[in-house]
């Protein structure tokens, strides 16, 4: 299942990585039709992998085809850790310039929420340490937070 959760995670990682990797991945997300928030998700993040390896001239559009695809995500499932960790891995390396990092405190709370109800929060147990992690090495939350999630 090419579009399974585990594997569009591994893809993910593997495509954050690898600039080969990338075009792999986007290829497989553009073939991608149905409307399975985490996979639109997954795809949006595609997207702005894309934009990390493609020319000047072309970022941008590839960027905000992004933006459009975590908004139709977050619409389908706003309750969805995993869709707003991806959208915040995105959001949060954009420069402020281009305007579209406006979720990233939002999702930045909301993830912290989320993280500090484990292991009630919904979130796998693989999914739950891809985002601690994320959320404590990239200093997206206090020290104090980072010290309560690391004890979790």
């Amino acid at each position: 299942m090419p579009y399974s959760v585990s594997n569009l995670r591994r893809q993910y990682q593997e495509a954050a990585a690898s600039k080969e990797a990338g075009e792999k991945f986007y290829q497989l997300m553009a073939a991608y039709r149905d409307q399975d928030a985490v996979v639109l998700a997954y795809k949006a993040a595609a997207e702005a992998i894309r934009a990390r390896d493609a020319s000047m001239f072309n970022k941008l559009t590839y960027v905000q085809n992004a933006a459009k695809q975590f908004d139709q995500a977050v619409k389908l499932d706003s309750d969805n850790a995993e869709i707003r960790f991806l959208r915040l891995s995105v959001e949060s390396n954009l420069p402020s310039f281009l305007g579209l990092s406006q979720h990233v405190d939002e999702d930045r709370q909301f993830l912290l929420n989320t993280l500090l109800q484990h292991p009630k929060s919904g979130m796998d147990a693989q999914s739950f340490g891809l985002v601690r992690s994320f959320m404590v090495d990239r200093g997206h939350v206090s020290e104090a937070d980072a010290q309560k999630l690391t004890r979790l």
